[in-house]
């Protein structure tokens, strides 16, 4: 699959940051976007709503100067992720700013964004849609998305149940176009696999929390550098919908990780919670299976540069593989 010009042409890895809420600032989102992968924040990150102006004035702004400066460089486009949801009341002024400043890529959320597709569309922009299954994405295929993340078991944050192998074979199978893959991706050789498999580029959240740059209390990213995949503790308590949390932070909360109810999606909450809960966006950290890996908090442009070490080495091994070299030479 051959990618869209903006991404093809100005990325140092094949990587989206992904979105995390409260995480992603702009201070992330810059220092992703020089080090050569897209840096993404949620809409809603921006309070009030009015910041979201402010936040996407200085990102474009900063973005094209720093291009100027440095002609030679690959500085990657920024995305904006927007909850198309009934419980967003923001989603049209949002996405009005969007419009306004021209956002590259707009990553949608929980609902097929037919209505946020012609807006991006009448700039140019694209829009890559998170799904969990085939029927999402064929739903999202159908309203007219550029890409479609797969969102699969081990994600950090709101996740699937799918194994990586399984979601992208069955929907590269009829569908073409750019396919980011999610789900305990936290390694320069984990995005060489996800390529490897049939996905375009990783996308990638964890990762990205141990960062100097990242909104994040300092006990998270500790806790995170602490942590491995048997502290990920998957549950819909929180906000209606499944997702992966630090087993540490439900525990600090006063919770039992390992007896939490099922939550309502009815009372879906992507900014308050129930009177009776911790609220899941303060007090309880998202983060993926592949914790393991991330054992420093590190600046932004360190951690891409030994993603790309990574990536690099393991391309060596790929090619150095003497199973690879006989299939390479076979005819």
């Amino acid at each position: 699959m051959t990618l869209p010009k903006i991404l093809e042409d100005n990325l140092s890895l094949p990587v989206i940051g992904s979105p995390m809420f409260i995480v992603s600032n702009p201070d992330l989102v810059l220092a992703q976007c020089k080090a050569g992968i897209v840096g993404s924040f949620p809409a809603l990150n921006a309070r009030p709503a009015e910041e979201l102006e402010v936040w996407l004035q200085r990102i474009t702004s900063e973005l094209a100067d720093y291009r100027a400066a440095n002609p030679d460089a690959r500085v990657a486009p920024f995305a904006v992720n927007q909850i198309v949801h009934k419980s967003n009341d923001r989603l049209e002024h949002d996405l009005e700013m969007c419009v306004k400043y021209q956002v590259p890529i707009v990553i949608t959320s929980l609902r097929a964004p037919t209505e946020a597709i012609p807006a991006v569309h009448s700039y140019g922009g694209l829009v890559f849609h998170d799904v969990i299954s085939v029927r999402h994405a064929e739903k999202a295929i159908e309203a007219g998305v550029d890409g479609l993340i797969l969102v699969c078991t081990g994600a950090g944050g709101h996740a699937g149940t799918f194994n990586p192998f399984a979601l992208v074979s069955e929907i590269r199978s009829f569908y073409d176009g750019p396919i980011i893959l999610s789900g305990a991706i936290s390694r320069g050789d984990h995005v060489l696999a996800a390529q490897a498999m049939g996905a375009d580029l990783a996308y990638m959240g964890t990762r990205f929390i141990a960062t100097e740059e990242a909104n994040a209390d300092q006990r998270y990213k500790d806790m995170i550098v602490e942590s491995s995949a048997k502290d990920i503790v998957y549950t819909s308590y929180f906000t209606g919908v499944h997702g992966n949390y630090l087993a540490g932070s439900i525990s600090n909360a006063g919770l039992d990780p390992n007896a939490l109810p099922e939550g309502d999606p009815a009372n879906m909450a992507f900014g308050s919670g129930g009177s009776n809960k911790s609220k899941a966006w303060r007090d309880i950290w998202g983060a993926g299976q592949g914790v393991g890996s991330i054992r420093e908090v590190q600046p932004t442009a360190d951690v891409v540069a030994r993603l790309q070490d990574e990536y690099r080495q393991a391309c060596a091994r790929i090619t150095d593989d003497p199973w690879v070299g006989r299939s390479l030479n076979s005819r």
